[in-house]
């Protein structure tokens, strides 16, 4: 990922240049240990107890959802255009719903699913 003028070389790799007001309250600035007993923060994400080292077919991917799997300064979905926007710029993210430019996600939205027997329907162009 590419260096912008603003990047402070002295932080981890995953950290951005939180603004004051997002820097208080956020926790550890350390890799820690969460309730599950899996280090979050070291980068290397291959402690014992990970889900990821036990994963397999069977495996919900919700046991893996919420804040306690997620660094509040060294991780790497800061390091996304919108959130660098708003954490180093204090730029709120846009808002409205997701649509594709090409796709009509809507498409026959409200209909019932027809059977498997029947061949899928192509969304018109």
């Amino acid at each position: 990922m590419g260096k912008g003028k603003g990047d402070d070389p002295s932080i981890d790799p995953f950290e951005i240049s939180f603004l004051p007001e997002f820097r208080e309250g956020r926790g550890p600035r350390e890799p820690f240990v969460n309730e599950h007993g899996v280090v979050i923060g070291d980068h290397d994400y291959d402690s014992p107890n990970s889900p990821l080292n036990e994963w397999s077919t069977d495996t919900d991917p919700a046991v893996m959802a919420g804040d306690q799997w997620v660094h509040p300064f060294k991780d790497i979905g800061f390091l996304t255009a919108e959130n660098r926007d708003y954490f180093e710029r204090g730029i709120a993210p846009q808002s409205g719903i997701f649509m594709h430019q090409d796709k009509n996600s809507a498409y026959r939205a409200g209909e019932p699913v027809p059977d498997s027997e029947e061949a899928p329907q192509k969304q018109p162009e």
